[in-house]
C-alpha cells in the first residue's frame, strides 16, 4: 500500500475510554478512505492507525457516536493462528481531538489488508480462480459461520451494520476469518436508549419492509435480511436469492431490489409466480433445516432467523458427521443423501457448454444454404453451376423432342419386322396393345417435367400426346391395310 508524507498539522490528543490520554503524531497516509475520512499511520505505534474525518462540522455528533462505541465494545476477539494475529474488527480504541478540541477522528487496530480479500472475491468462482483463492467449499461455509459470529456479537450490544453486503466485508485468505472496517458507519446503540444511526444502505440487500424507510430508521431486521442474502450467496456459488429466470417474457424485467420488494424469492417451498430458479442453482441439495431458515428470511409473514440462529446452524453443518466428503472432487462437501450439488452443477454446465460447442461447429444455414458459402466467390461459382445446369436441361429438352417425334414418325417402320406376328394376333389384340401404349405414353409425359422444366407447359404435353396417338392410329391402319376400307365405310 502506497504512503504519502504529511504536509499539515499532524498532532492530535488521543482520549481512551479508561480516562488515559496521550499526544500522537500521524505518519504517512495509508488510504484516502471513503466518504468519511482518511487513514494514517501513527508514529511509534506500528499496530495502530488513525482515521481522520473530512468534516470538522460533524465534530459533536462524531464525538457522541465514538464515545458510545468506546463504552459499548462488542466481544469480537483477536484470534491467532500459526503465530499470526487476525484482527476481526477495526473498532475504535480512542477518539482524537485537534488542538482546538474538535473531535477529528479515532484510533483503531491496524488490519493487514494484504492478507484479506473482499467477500465478493470469495463468492464468485471466476474471481477465486483469478486470485488463486481456495476452492474448498467447506471454507465458504466456514466464512459464512465467521460472518454470523461477528454480526451476532454486534447485535448482542445493540449495534447494527445496516450497509451489510459482500463488498463491505473482508475475509482473511488463509483462515476465512472476518475483517470489518469503517465501523463508525454502523448504527450504534448509546446510553439511555440513544441511537446513532448509519448513513448508508445498498440496494439488493435492503429488506422488503424497509423499502420506504431511511437507513436512520433501520435496525436488526435489515441486518438479518442482508446476512441471509450473503449466506445464500456463499452456499449457492454466488447466486442471489432473488435472482432467477422470469417465467413470462412479456412481464417487465424487474431489478433485484424490485423483486425483493415484491417477495419474489425463487428458491422457496412454493414456486414463485414471477421467476423460476437460476438454472445453475443447487438449492435443492441444501438440507431441510437450512432451507427452512432461508424460507423464514425471504418469505412474507415469517420471523427472520437471527445471526445467532445462523451461527448455530452453520456450526452444526461444519461438525464432522454432519456433512459428506465428495468422492469425485476433494474440494466438495454436501449435506444430504441426494449427493453433491456442486458436482451436479459442474456436470450440467459441462453438458451445456458441449451443446453450445456443437451448435457453433454445425454449419449455419439461411434457407438451407450454408452461411460459410455466402462469399462473393462461392456465390459466383454457384450461379455458374446453375447456368450450366440450365443449359444442359435446355439441350436435353430439344434432344427429347427430337427423339420423341422421330420415334413416333417412324413407328410403322420400326415395327415392320414384327408385322406378320402382329397380323396373326388379330386386330383385337393390336387394339389392346394400342391402349397400353397410350397409357404408357401418358405416364411418361407426366414424369418428364420433373427432369425437363420446359415440358411443364401443359399445351406442349397435350400436343405430344395427340401426335403420339395419331401415329399409333396410322401405324395400326397401315399394318392391317384398313385405310381404304375405313373410307368406304364412311360412304
Amino acid at each position: 500500500m502506497g504512503k504519502t508524507a504529511m504536509t499539515e498539522d499532524n498532532t492530535y490528543l488521543a482520549l481512551y475510554p479508561d480516562g488515559k490520554h496521550e499526544e500522537i503524531t500521524l505518519g504517512s497516509l495509508l488510504n484516502k478512505g471513503g466518504a468519511a475520512g482518511k487513514i494514517f499511520e501513527v508514529n511509534g505505534q506500528p499496530k495502530i492507525v488513525a482515521k481522520i474525518f473530512h468534516e470538522r462540522e460533524k465534530s459533536e455528533s462524531n464525538r457522541k457516536k465514538l464515545e458510545a462505541m468506546l463504552h459499548n465494545k462488542p466481544n469480537i476477539p483477536t484470534l491467532s493462528n500459526a503465530g499470526i494475529e487476525y484482527i476481526q474488527i477495526a473498532w475504535p480504541i480512542a477518539l482524537l481531538e485537534d488542538r482546538q478540541g474538535y473531535c477529528m477522528g479515532y484510533l483503531m487496530p491496524l488490519i493487514d489488508t494484504e492478507q484479506a480479500v473482499s467477500l465478493d472475491h470469495l463468492i464468485q468462482k471466476a474471481v477465486r480462480r483469478k486470485l488463486g483463492l481456495t476452492e474448498l467449499y467447506i471454507n465458504r461455509v466456514f466464512a459464512a459461520y465467521n460472518i454470523t459470529s461477528v454480526v451476532a456479537a454486534l447485535h448482542a450490544c445493540g449495534h447494527y451494520i445496516i450497509d451489510l453486503k459482500p463488498s463491505n466485508v473482508s475475509i482473511y485468505k488463509k483462515t476465512m476469518l472476518v475483517a470489518l472496517f469503517d465501523c463508525d458507519g454502523f448504527s450504534i446503540k448509546g446510553e439511555n436508549g440513544a441511537r446513532y444511526p448509519a448513513e448508508y444502505v445498498s440496494e439488493e440487500y435492503i429488506y422488503p419492509e424497509g423499502m420506504n424507510e431511511t437507513c436512520e430508521n433501520m435496525g436488526e431486521e435489515q441486518d438479518k435480511f442482508a446476512l441471509a442474502v450473503i449466506i445464500f450467496k456463499l452456499l449457492n456459488d454466488g447466486i442471489h436469492p432473488f435472482s432467477g429466470t422470469p417465467r413470462n417474457k412479456k412481464d417487465p424485467m424487474l431489478s433485484i431490489q424490485e423483486r425483493i420488494a415484491a417477495y419474489h424469492y425463487a428458491y422457496g417451498i412454493w414456486p414463485d409466480t414471477y421467476q423460476a430458479p437460476h438454472p445453475y442453482s443447487m438449492h435443492d441439495y441444501f438440507d431441510k433445516e437450512t432451507m427452512t431458515l432461508f424460507e423464514r428470511a425471504f418469505t412474507k409473514g415469517n420471523e427472520r432467523p437471527t445471526a445467532l440462529e445462523w451461527q448455530d446452524r452453520l456450526a452444526y453443518l461444519l461438525q464432522k458427521g454432519h456433512h459428506y466428503q465428495c468422492k469425485k472432487d476433494h474440494n466438495h462437501i454436501y449435506f444430504t443423501p441426494k449427493g453433491c450439488g456442486l458436482c451436479m452443477i459442474n456436470e450440467k454446465l459441462k453438458a451445456n457448454l458441449n451443446s453450445i460447442k456443437k451448435q457453433q461447429e454445425a454449419p449455419q444455414t439461411i434457407r438451407g444454404v450454408d452461411v460459410a458459402s455466402l462469399t462473393t466467390e462461392k456465390i459466383t461459382q454457384r450461379l455458374q453451376k446453375l447456368e450450366n445446369v440450365k443449359f444442359m436441361l435446355h439441350k436435353g429438352y430439344h434432344l427429347f423432342l427430337a427423339v420423341y417425334l422421330l420415334f413416333f414418325t417412324f413407328l410403322f417402320k420400326l415395327i415392320a419386322p414384327f408385322a406378320p406376328l402382329l397380323k396373326e394376333m388379330g386386330i383385337f389384340i393390336q387394339m389392346i396393345f394400342i391402349l397400353f401404349a397410350a397409357a404408357g405414353i401418358n405416364r411418361l409425359l407426366s414424369l418428364i417435367p420433373q427432369y425437363i422444366p420446359e415440358t411443364k407447359n401443359q399445351n406442349i404435353l397435350s400436343m405430344l400426346q395427340i401426335y403420339a396417338f395419331i401415329c399409333l392410329i396410322i401405324t395400326f391402319l397401315a399394318l392391317n391395310n384398313l385405310s381404304f376400307g375405313i373410307f368406304k365405310l364412311a360412304e
